[in-house]
Protein backbone atom coordinates (compact mmCIF):
# COMPACT_ATOMS: atom_id res chain seq x y z
CA UNK A 1 0.00 0.00 0.00
CA UNK A 2 1.35 2.96 -1.60
CA UNK A 3 2.17 5.37 1.96
CA UNK A 4 0.46 8.96 2.42
CA UNK A 5 3.11 11.42 1.08
CA UNK A 6 2.65 9.50 -2.30
CA UNK A 7 -1.17 9.23 -2.04
CA UNK A 8 -0.90 12.92 -1.90
CA UNK A 9 1.09 13.20 -4.84
CA UNK A 10 -0.82 11.59 -7.24
CA UNK A 11 -4.07 13.53 -5.78
CA UNK A 12 -2.28 16.11 -6.73
CA UNK A 13 -1.53 15.41 -9.71
CA UNK A 14 -4.72 14.12 -10.86
CA UNK A 15 -6.22 17.81 -9.36
CA UNK A 16 -3.64 19.49 -11.86
CA UNK A 17 -4.99 17.48 -14.61
CA UNK A 18 -8.21 17.69 -14.09
CA UNK A 19 -8.17 21.47 -13.91
CA UNK A 20 -6.14 20.93 -17.44
CA UNK A 21 -8.79 18.94 -18.95
CA UNK A 22 -11.81 21.81 -17.81
CA UNK A 23 -9.61 24.64 -19.70
CA UNK A 24 -8.38 22.39 -22.84
CA UNK A 25 -10.06 23.51 -26.30
CA UNK A 26 -8.91 19.84 -27.18
CA UNK A 27 -7.35 16.60 -25.90
CA UNK A 28 -6.00 13.78 -27.90
CA UNK A 29 -4.29 10.34 -26.45
CA UNK A 30 -1.52 8.61 -28.56
CA UNK A 31 0.27 5.53 -27.98
CA UNK A 32 4.20 6.59 -28.76
CA UNK A 33 5.56 3.03 -28.40
CA UNK A 34 8.04 1.99 -30.93
CA UNK A 35 9.34 5.71 -31.48
CA UNK A 36 13.42 6.22 -31.40
CA UNK A 37 14.16 9.28 -28.94
CA UNK A 38 14.88 11.54 -32.04
CA UNK A 39 11.14 11.02 -33.35
CA UNK A 40 10.22 11.91 -30.00
CA UNK A 41 12.19 14.75 -29.65
CA UNK A 42 11.22 15.90 -33.13
CA UNK A 43 7.13 15.72 -31.83
CA UNK A 44 7.89 17.51 -28.53
CA UNK A 45 9.26 20.41 -31.04
CA UNK A 46 6.48 20.14 -33.02
CA UNK A 47 4.30 20.50 -30.13
CA UNK A 48 6.22 23.07 -28.50
CA UNK A 49 5.64 25.30 -31.80
CA UNK A 50 2.01 24.69 -32.03
CA UNK A 51 1.80 25.72 -28.51
CA UNK A 52 0.59 22.51 -27.37
CA UNK A 53 1.33 21.01 -23.73
CA UNK A 54 2.77 17.48 -24.51
CA UNK A 55 3.18 14.71 -21.84
CA UNK A 56 3.38 11.08 -20.90
CA UNK A 57 1.35 10.65 -18.10
CA UNK A 58 -0.30 7.10 -16.01
CA UNK A 59 -3.68 5.91 -17.04
CA UNK A 60 -4.54 5.91 -13.50
CA UNK A 61 -4.48 9.52 -13.26
CA UNK A 62 -5.72 9.89 -16.79
CA UNK A 63 -8.53 7.89 -15.56
CA UNK A 64 -9.12 9.65 -12.51
CA UNK A 65 -9.21 13.30 -13.96
CA UNK A 66 -11.30 11.88 -17.00
CA UNK A 67 -14.09 10.85 -14.51
CA UNK A 68 -13.80 14.12 -12.60
CA UNK A 69 -14.89 16.01 -15.37
CA UNK A 70 -17.68 13.45 -17.01
CA UNK A 71 -15.54 11.53 -19.60
CA UNK A 72 -15.92 8.10 -18.40
CA UNK A 73 -16.35 6.82 -21.97
CA UNK A 74 -12.46 7.79 -22.22
CA UNK A 75 -11.70 4.46 -19.90
CA UNK A 76 -11.72 2.37 -23.25
CA UNK A 77 -8.72 4.21 -24.94
CA UNK A 78 -6.60 4.07 -21.18
CA UNK A 79 -4.63 1.07 -22.07
CA UNK A 80 -0.87 1.05 -22.52
CA UNK A 81 1.35 3.69 -22.56
CA UNK A 82 -0.72 6.89 -22.94
CA UNK A 83 0.68 10.53 -23.75
CA UNK A 84 -1.48 13.06 -23.87
CA UNK A 85 -1.42 16.64 -26.26
CA UNK A 86 -3.27 19.48 -25.06
CA UNK A 87 -4.22 22.50 -26.34
CA UNK A 88 -5.75 25.44 -24.37
CA UNK A 89 -6.25 27.46 -27.77
CA UNK A 90 -6.19 25.61 -31.03
CA UNK A 91 -8.85 22.55 -30.79
CA UNK A 92 -7.58 21.35 -34.29
CA UNK A 93 -3.94 21.79 -33.72
CA UNK A 94 -3.08 18.40 -31.51
CA UNK A 95 -5.17 16.59 -34.04
CA UNK A 96 -2.99 17.82 -36.89
CA UNK A 97 0.32 17.50 -35.28
CA UNK A 98 0.11 14.17 -33.69
CA UNK A 99 -1.79 12.87 -37.31
CA UNK A 100 0.96 14.39 -39.30
CA UNK A 101 3.57 12.20 -37.01
CA UNK A 102 1.51 9.33 -37.04
CA UNK A 103 1.61 9.33 -41.10
CA UNK A 104 5.19 9.97 -40.74
CA UNK A 105 6.00 7.66 -38.10
CA UNK A 106 4.02 4.43 -38.31
CA UNK A 107 4.39 3.16 -34.69
CA UNK A 108 2.55 6.09 -33.49
CA UNK A 109 -1.09 5.52 -32.72
CA UNK A 110 -3.90 7.74 -32.01
CA UNK A 111 -6.19 6.63 -29.61
CA UNK A 112 -8.71 9.17 -29.29
CA UNK A 113 -9.56 12.74 -27.87
CA UNK A 114 -11.66 15.18 -26.42
CA UNK A 115 -12.73 17.85 -28.59
CA UNK A 116 -14.64 20.72 -27.43
CA UNK A 117 -16.22 18.81 -24.22
CA UNK A 118 -16.65 15.70 -26.70
CA UNK A 119 -15.29 12.63 -27.07
CA UNK A 120 -13.66 11.72 -30.22
CA UNK A 121 -12.66 8.66 -31.56
CA UNK A 122 -9.83 7.83 -34.36
CA UNK A 123 -11.66 8.84 -37.22
CA UNK A 124 -12.91 11.91 -35.73
CA UNK A 125 -9.15 12.84 -34.54
CA UNK A 126 -8.66 12.46 -38.46
CA UNK A 127 -11.19 14.21 -39.81
CA UNK A 128 -10.38 17.01 -37.37
CA UNK A 129 -7.04 16.99 -38.47
CA UNK A 130 -8.31 17.97 -42.14
CA UNK A 131 -9.53 20.74 -41.25
CA UNK A 132 -7.99 24.00 -42.18
CA UNK A 133 -6.14 26.32 -39.73
CA UNK A 134 -8.22 28.97 -37.66
CA UNK A 135 -5.67 31.33 -39.78
CA UNK A 136 -6.94 29.72 -43.03
CA UNK A 137 -10.70 30.12 -42.36
CA UNK A 138 -10.09 33.91 -40.94
CA UNK A 139 -8.52 34.42 -44.44
CA UNK A 140 -11.07 32.68 -46.28
CA UNK A 141 -13.58 34.57 -44.96
CA UNK A 142 -11.92 38.00 -45.24
CA UNK A 143 -10.95 37.14 -48.85
CA UNK A 144 -14.74 36.23 -49.51
CA UNK A 145 -15.67 39.54 -47.89
CA UNK A 146 -13.21 42.10 -49.74
CA UNK A 147 -13.90 40.40 -53.27
CA UNK A 148 -17.41 42.04 -53.63
CA UNK A 149 -15.72 45.42 -52.04
CA UNK A 150 -13.30 45.08 -54.71
CA UNK A 151 -16.21 44.82 -57.54
CA UNK A 152 -18.11 47.79 -56.09
CA UNK A 153 -14.97 50.11 -55.98
CA UNK A 154 -14.39 49.02 -59.67
CA UNK A 155 -17.51 49.52 -60.98
CA UNK A 156 -17.83 53.18 -58.80
CA UNK A 157 -14.56 53.77 -60.69
CA UNK A 158 -15.95 53.06 -64.15
CA UNK A 159 -18.67 55.41 -63.77
CA UNK A 160 -16.34 58.38 -62.61
CA UNK A 161 -13.49 57.59 -65.60
CA UNK A 162 -16.50 56.87 -68.08
CA UNK A 163 -18.05 60.71 -66.63
CA UNK A 164 -14.20 61.91 -67.09
CA UNK A 165 -13.68 60.74 -71.01
CA UNK A 166 -17.43 62.44 -71.86
CA UNK A 167 -16.74 65.51 -69.84
CA UNK A 168 -13.35 65.35 -71.59
CA UNK A 169 -14.58 64.86 -75.29
CA UNK A 170 -17.29 68.16 -74.87
CA UNK A 171 -14.42 69.91 -73.62
CA UNK A 172 -12.55 69.01 -76.77
CA UNK A 173 -15.67 69.73 -79.16
CA UNK A 174 -16.48 72.82 -77.61
CA UNK A 175 -12.95 73.87 -78.51
CA UNK A 176 -12.75 72.94 -81.63
CA UNK A 177 -16.20 74.90 -82.14
CA UNK A 178 -14.78 77.93 -80.94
Amino acid sequence: MPSERILNLKKDKVEKLSEKFKDAKSIVLADYRGLTVEQDTKLRKAMREADIDYSVIKNSIIRFAARENGYDELDQYLSGPTALAISFEDPVAPSKVLSKFAKEYKVLEIKAGIVEGDIVDLEGIKSIANLPSREELVAKVVGGLSSPLYGIVNVLNANIRGLAVALNAIAEKKQAEA
